[in-house]
């Protein structure tokens, strides 16, 4: 919900002002020229914005690591809208990334009152299995909960100190009557989204997390809290190329060659300079100006390309200095199917959403009830053609169901003409999800003794 600057990822309302969010949130529009092997939700616009994205697709372009992190809410039944996160996932996966899964069965006791042997229950049975049957490489994912893996639970400690009450209301919106541990949640997913950069969890590397915009408060809170501890900042400089600035902190001063008095220790802070400039000439760039006392160092052959490999490297030096050398975790966002009805797709709701087991009959009654951009009458419907942008069906095949292109093109051309009817755009979706569903189910019942594959040992 888009409302006095907040966004809530808990709301049953949505959005789908996608320009105002894009500026209001400081997103970035997806190009899809810059998506090396666009996947379907990338061709049809349905990705529309992304935060940092350059980052990894230079990771896919170089062959070099890279992380995907995404989650889930053990709570009610899986549908349409949580596949759409699961394809991009997916398509992350085949570039070259390691998956990690985290089950939110912490959130879902706090802000659900989902007990944790239910959480679990659910998240095998309705989601990791899904999960397998939609094409995730169990080799390449692993699946953790929330409540197991203390790690992440320190995590939220050690960056809490990092925020305030305030800044949790001025990007929630939490109030007086907020629970406690409604607050404590999202410092909990800041420690999911980041901790897969810990060296037990693949080591430092990019990490992407493929969202609804809904979800988009998380990720700001998690970059501008990892920012804060980073040691070093890279910023554009003024007369071209990059200039690296140290980030004098409380915790960090022996470090940064500055005395307990205030003083600067010249000797320790030219030799920590010296090392930085020493390993960005490794890394190929000449022409390296430092000032020790300002603690800066200047690259004026480096682009904003060269900024993650040299942000990576500089992450590495705070690590071997006892920081915490995190990266801002990048995002995507992709826009929302509409359910059935109009509104939100909400387990809660069944006749919003087509669930992932649901039997043929009860998909065929929920598309011939859903709402279409079909004229009152065939007379007008002739003359004037039908609205893709209102009907359900087509845009059923658009997010799911037609993998083809050109097929979904001729629907949209058909249907707009006149020369198609709603109901037969009906029909067309009712037989593609009819084979989607029958060939998801196929694939849950050869995965479903293989779920533990997909598991992390701390979730096993």
């Amino acid at each position: 919900m888009v409302g006095g600057g907040n966004i809530d990822p808990w709301s049953s309302e949505q959005s789908t002002d996608y320009d105002r969010m894009i500026e209001q949130f400081g997103l970035t529009p997806m190009e899809l020229g810059s998506v090396p092997n666009p996947g379907m939700l990338h061709r049809r616009g349905i990705v529309f914005a992304h935060r940092d994205l350059d980052v990894i697709t230079d990771s896919i372009t170089k062959g070099d690591p890279f992380g995907v992190l995404t989650g889930l809410m053990p709570s009610g039944r899986m549908h349409l809208g949580h596949s759409m996160v699961i394809e991009q996932v997916r398509w992350f996966q085949e570039q070259g990334a390691d998956v990690t899964v985290a089950v939110a069965d912490l959130e879902a006791l706090a802000t659900r009152g989902t007990p944790l042997s239910n959480g679990r229950e659910t998240a095998l049975r309705e989601y990791v299995l899904n999960y397998a049957a939609l094409g995730l490489d169990s080799d390449k994912t692993s699946v953790y909960f929330q409540s197991s893996r203390p790690e992440v639970q320190r995590l939220a400690f050690t960056l809490g100190k990092r925020t305030n009450l305030s800044e949790l209301d001025a990007i929630y919106g939490f109030g007086g009557g907020t629970n406690l541990a409604h607050v404590q949640a999202p410092l909990v997913q800041v420690g999911d989204i980041v901790h897969p950069q810990l060296d037990d969890f693949g080591g430092l590397r990019p990490i992407v997390v493929p969202v609804g915009v809904d979800q988009d408060p998380h990720l700001r809170l998690t970059r501008d809290i990892t920012q804060k501890t980073n040691w070093f900042n890279v910023k554009k400089r003024k007369s071209g190329g990059l200039t690296v600035a140290l980030s004098v902190q409380e915790d960090n001063q022996a470090e940064m060659g500055v005395s307990h008095s205030g003083r600067i220790d010249m000797d320790s802070r030219a030799k920590l300079v010296g090392n930085i400039v020493d390993s960005i000439a490794e890394l190929g760039f000449s022409d390296i100006k430092s000032n020790p006392k300002h603690g800066t160092i200047e690259i004026p052959g480096a682009t904003m390309g060269d900024r993650s490999r040299i942000r990576i490297m500089l992450l590495q030096i705070e690590r071997d200095l006892g920081g915490l050398g995190l990266m801002p975790p990048c995002s995507t966002y992709h826009r929302f199917a509409v359910g059935m009805t109009g509104d939100k797709m909400s387990s809660s709701k069944p006749e919003s959403t087509i669930f992932m087991d649901d039997e043929i009959e009860s998909m065929e009654r929920k598309v011939k009830r859903a709402i279409s951009g079909g004229q009152p009458t065939v007379e007008e419907h002739r003359r004037l053609g039908g609205d893709v942008s209102k009907d359900v069906a087509y845009q059923y095949l658009q997010f799911f169901f037609e993998s083809d292109d050109a097929a979904l093109a001729e629907v949209k051309s058909e249907y707009e003409s006149g020369r198609m009817l709603a109901g037969e755009v009906k029909q067309i979706c009712i037989d593609r999800a009819t084979d989607w569903l029958i060939d998801i189910k196929q694939r849950r019942d050869q995965m479903e003794d293989s779920i533990a594959d997909f598991l992390a040992p701390d979730a096993i």
